[in-house]
């Protein structure tokens, strides 16, 4: 699946192919204090306006835990993130690796990322058996 990358890769897989244009989903790899609290990232809102996945790595988001006030004000804006319909990843989440994906990471030279769970037949042509 393409997505539209905002901000910094995530240092996982998540499972998407990063594209600028032609996307199916945006990811939010990171955003800073100012972003989050002030968030108008117009890509992402046309994205949600379209019915366009949008998903947040959640690990880029910034704290403030020795400013109470200010780390309620990131709490709120979390929380109408996800109102809006920005799905959160924490990045530990399993993933499947389907035949496609297994062949897509192949072509790319890489693995999946530990964790990832394997359909059978992905399996068999990470071991090249396919």
């Amino acid at each position: 699946m393409k997505a539209l990358l905002i901000g910094k890769q995530p240092p996982v897989c998540l499972g998407w192919e990063y594209v600028s244009e032609g996307y199916d989903a945006v990811v939010i790899g990171s955003l800073e204090l100012g972003q989050l609290l002030r968030f108008s990232e117009e890509r992402v809102l046309s994205a949600l306006a379209e019915g366009k996945t949008v998903v947040l790595y959640e690990p880029g988001l910034p704290q403030a835990p020795r400013n109470r006030a200010l780390a309620a004000s990131l709490a709120s804006a979390r929380r109408e993130l996800k109102s809006w319909g920005i799905r959160f990843l924490s990045g530990s989440e399993k993933r499947l690796v389907t035949a496609q994906e297994a062949r897509r990471l192949l072509s790319q030279g890489r693995q999946p990322d530990m964790g990832a769970v394997l359909t059978p037949l992905a399996k068999e042509i990470l071991e090249g058996k396919e």
